[in-house]
């Protein structure tokens, strides 16, 4: 088992846009045929993420993180040993913040603001992202449990050049 932090910025032109999120990831010894453990270190506030995200030290092999879990089926019940880490950090999270889905949700309060009234939610993100995602909120967030040499550092896929993506998500 593996087990290492990654910075994660917000994608442009979303209400996450100018945060920075430490996620935690935790290979098993199966990967890449069994899925990596995905999981927010900073708190954000999105339906399809457990808004409890203040992860503990490392928990004892084989127990999982339920705090600051991610709820993306590509990952939990979808995951294919042909994704790797380029496809959870360029694709498949920018894409949940972008896209949320309410439907199946882990945060309810941010499912039914979603909802009921998106502007609040738009307006929720932001201020979350403000308290709880910027650099220096990322770094204090388990600044113990490692160094900045073994962060690796990930940013939303619009690079600025010609690049396009391997292939598109699409809904089920």
């Amino acid at each position: 088992r593996q087990e290492f932090y990654v910075r994660f910025k917000g994608p442009e032109e979303t209400p996450f846009s100018g945060g920075l999120w430490k996620i935690h990831v935790e290979l098993p010894d199966q990967y890449p045929y069994k899925s990596p453990s995905i999981g927010f270190v900073n708190r954000i506030f999105h339906p399809n993420i457990d808004e409890l995200c203040v992860q503990r030290p490392p928990l004892p092999s084989g127990a999982h993180l339920s705090s600051g879990s991610v709820c993306l089926d590509v990952i939990n019940q979808t995951w294919s040993p042909m994704y790797d880490m380029i496809n959870i950090f360029e694709v498949f999270l920018p894409q949940l913040l972008r896209y949320p889905n309410p439907t199946d949700p882990l945060n309810g309060e941010a499912a039914a603001l979603l909802m009921r009234e998106p502007k609040s939610y738009d307006a929720k993100v932001r201020e979350y992202v403000q308290k709880y995602a910027s650099k220096d909120a990322a770094d204090e967030n388990g600044e113990d449990s490692e160094s900045d040499d073994e962060m690796s550092s990930v940013g939303s896929y619009a690079s600025g050049e010609d690049e396009e993506p391997a292939g598109t998500m699409e809904e089920v």
